[in-house]
């Protein structure tokens, strides 16, 4: 992380971190309350989507980075493959939502706000704090392989969890609804997806470091 401008940075982390936990924090109360299953249902379902893992690791990330920089915990975050990793999860984040699922859902009130919020406001700011303060220089084609096993393991939880519940929080994913082979080949897909992206972002940290 660049500390060319520490003011800027501060400015920009503190209104990125109350971005993202206002898109965690009514989500959660939100979903505890919902009748569709009991409250300890419920709450295991809220750390069940990937949209909400990942605006909380941009939610802890920015804050810590705000508030204690140079504790073991900041240092983990101001690294370069930490925070590109992060912007690759937050963009697919936006990009599947947009793309795929948004027709699918209608949303009001409270609850049409935070998902704006969950998936364009905080990825578009998070992609910007990438773009600005991180320092790309260092981004090595190989750094993206460790980035892999989060999604991986997230697919792993719910498959395995989903089998025994019956809730898969996304359709493309559903094993229910889809069985074992399109399940497997559209998880895959998102393995390949996620791979291209974390390409794509090390590419372009690396043409911007060569023109800088």
């Amino acid at each position: 992380m660049s500390l060319q401008k520490p003011i800027s940075i501060k400015i920009f982390l503190a209104f990125l971190s109350c971005f993202a936990w206002f898109a965690l924090i009514p989500q959660f109360f939100i979903t505890i309350g919902s009748n569709q299953a009991p409250w300890f249902e419920n709450f295991i379902r809220y750390f069940s989507y990937f949209t909400l893992l990942t605006n909380a690791m941009v939610a802890i990330s920015s804050t810590v980075l705000l508030l204690a920089s140079n504790s073991s915990w900041g240092r983990f975050f101001a690294r370069t493959t930490t925070a590109t990793a992060i912007a690759v999860y937050i963009t697919i984040v936006a990009l599947i939502y947009n793309v795929i699922l948004r027709p699918l859902y209608q949303f009001e009130g409270l609850q049409k706000i935070l998902n704006e919020v969950q998936h364009v406001i905080v990825p578009v700011l998070f992609v910007l704090y990438w773009c600005v303060f991180v320092n790309k220089s260092s981004l090595q084609w190989k750094d993206f392989l460790p980035w892999l096993w989060y999604p991986l393991i997230y697919v792993l939880f719910v498959l395995i969890r989903g089998s025994f519940s019956g809730f898969y929080p996304y359709p493309f994913i559903n094993l229910n609804d889809l069985g074992f082979r399109q399940t497997l080949i559209n998880a895959l897909g998102m393995g390949v997806l996620f791979a291209l992206m974390s390409l794509a972002f090390i590419g372009v940290g690396k043409l911007w470091s060569r023109k800088k």
